[in-house]
């Protein structure tokens, strides 16, 4: 049975007049005639009695019409919410956050989101780098922020947003404070507080092996407020992107000789369509002013 033959079913029920109910369909009379009667061939009976002055509902068509109305009503109800989806009157978003992103830069963007676009509810993840990408291959999530992958990269779409340097993070009164910047030969023998989320673990590893440089590892979490809460006691520095610093007071110096930056990217899976609400987060991106930020 198709939609149509329901509408001009429940047209019937209400004018019980094949003349009125094509009237009110809008449709030519022998055109609705021939599809009730096309229904009535598919469920097997007589929807209604067809009598010279009165034609009126069957046990069948009474049986029907309350199955009939719900079916229409859904997909009614079905159209709308399409319709509000595509204009962005009711859509949910999935927007993930990688953890070593600090808020100060992405806040901006979400406020103006939010006020340009106040019916896209907007549901945020926050995770480690490893697990965002996962979660968004895995269509759990719309779109990710997090710094440019190095893992499954041809399977990602990236628009880069910004880029940001390094730090040294260094508690009150430590000598580092007497520097412009902190060349990395100058943390040799320091006490280093380990970020286990960060992305540049590994590079990080690399770089002090490479120079000779030794750190004292103290301690090691995958909290940026325990590790820089720590920094700030005195028990040792970190290496912390220069947006994700969050305590007042907590003394930094860029990471010099060699600078080490990120990009900070957002990310779709490609080859995957975009729903208006991506497309319209994607534009705010692309045009958003991340220095002023």
């Amino acid at each position: 049975m198709e939609m149509h033959q329901l509408r001009y079913f429940l047209a019937m029920c209400r004018t019980l007049n094949f003349t009125r109910a094509a009237a009110a369909c809008n449709v030519a009379q022998p055109s609705l005639t021939r599809a009730i009667r096309k229904l009535e061939v598919e469920l097997g009976a007589p929807l209604f009695h067809r009598e010279r002055q009165r034609t009126h509902l069957t046990d069948l068509g009474r049986l029907m019409r309350p199955h009939f109305e719900m079916a229409v009503a859904q997909a009614r109800a079905a159209k709308a919410r399409a319709r509000s989806y595509v204009a962005l009157e009711r859509a949910v978003l999935h927007l993930g956050v990688m953890c070593t992103i600090g808020p100060t830069r992405l806040v901006g963007l979400l406020r103006r989101l939010h006020q340009d676009q106040p019916a896209i509810d907007l549901r945020l993840t926050e995770a480690a780098p490893g697990e965002l990408s996962g979660l968004l291959l895995a269509g759990h999530l719309d779109l990710a922020i997090l710094a440019e992958p190095t893992d499954c990269p041809g399977r990602l779409r990236t628009l880069p947003l910004y880029r940001e340097r390094f730090r040294v993070a260094f508690p009150p009164g430590h000598r580092f404070a007497a520097l412009d910047r902190v060349a990395l030969a100058e943390v040799d023998g320091e006490p280093y507080l380990s970020r286990l989320n960060c992305e540049f673990i590994a590079v990080f590893d690399d770089m002090l092996a490479e120079r000779g440089v030794a750190v004292r590892e103290r301690y090691e979490s995958p909290r940026e407020d325990w590790v820089q809460g720590l920094v700030m006691a005195g028990l040792g520095i970190s290496f912390i992107p220069e947006r994700l610093l969050m305590l007042s007071g907590l003394p930094s110096r860029p990471l010099v000789d060699p600078e080490v930056t990120r990009r900070i990217v957002i990310a779709t899976v490609a080859g995957r369509p975009h729903s208006p609400a991506v497309s319209t987060v994607i534009r705010m991106a692309r045009h958003f002013d991340w220095d002023a930020a």
